[in-house]
């Protein structure tokens, strides 16, 4: 078992997540796993970086497939006793004006974004090292979305007692709700991803919650933050920041000093603690 510093970067083989991975490989005294879904798309990311001179790792991983989130946990179980970094990235958003029925946008997005994003945070939150960094990267469109649902609504997204498994019955609820077009008749927003980016951002809320309640004393830090609007295949090429200023505040977060003890369970963007 190797005693090396490891860090995992999900979906990270383009974009805003290529991006972290490069700033950690100058930054992290560590390992630094690049991850993607496609094998043959993330050795060509890694074979990028190392021509500029990096040396990241690469591990297979589809945030979509439990098995593939059990085999990365395995490893890094076996050859690092762990993992001190954790920065949950993958995500998929459909274009505004594609014609794909809303109904099954709601399901594909919610799968990835949001039950996706939970099943890694299961699998590999119990292996956080003290001292860990956990980044959910979720979108100011979470903030947006959740102003556009209903009192009702909002008042359980912004509860400090929500459980994961209230949350988990609200994002079913939305699909379900999609599925029958009943969705903005139950208060719910007319954004598949916004509603997936709420999920994101109240599941880290809860689980910062549920690291002080049992692992208080281990330092570890775990937060969501919006990267911003940011030139990627995703958000298109009129975006106003480049990849690598959409990778700083997820880095900051990666990387909060041993002596921080905040920001923790917060929602933050351009290194600043926004509302939630």
């Amino acid at each position: 078992m190797s005693g090396v510093p490891v860090a995992v970067v999900t979906g990270s083989n383009k974009g805003i997540g290529l991006a972290i991975v490069r700033a950690l490989c100058k930054q992290f005294p560590g390992d630094v796993y690049l991850t993607a879904r496609d094998p043959g798309r993330g050795q060509a990311a890694v074979a990028q970086l190392q021509q500029e001179g990096l040396q990241p790792l690469f591990h297979q991983l589809d945030i979509d497939d439990l098995q593939s989130i059990r085999a990365l946990r395995d490893f890094l179980k076996e050859k690092y006793g762990g993992l001190n970094v954790l920065v949950n990235n993958a995500g998929i958003a459909f274009k505004v004006h594609d014609t794909t029925p809303f109904a099954v946008q709601a399901e594909v997005t919610l799968k990835t974004n949001f039950f996706g994003t939970r099943n890694v945070c299961t699998e590999l939150l119990p292996l956080i090292k003290p001292y860990g960094r956990v980044v959910n990267v979720s979108s100011m469109v979470s903030s947006s979305a959740l102003r556009a649902c209903s009192q009702e609504l909002q008042q359980k997204f912004r509860s400090d007692t929500i459980t994961e498994e209230e949350l988990v019955q609200l994002m079913t609820k939305f699909v379900e709700d999609t599925k029958k077009s009943l969705h903005e008749q139950e208060g719910w927003p007319n954004t598949a991803y916004g509603v997936s980016k709420i999920g994101v951002t109240v599941l880290s809320r809860i689980q910062a919650r549920l690291l002080d309640e049992q692992r208080r004393g281990e330092h570890i830090l775990l937060n969501a933050c919006c990267p911003g609007w940011v030139r990627t295949d995703m958000a298109g090429p009129k975006a106003t920041k480049s990849p690598e200023q959409g990778a700083e505040t997820p880095v900051y977060l990666a990387l909060l000093p041993p002596s921080a003890e905040a920001p923790h369970g917060q929602f933050v963007s351009d290194k600043t603690v926004r509302p939630w």
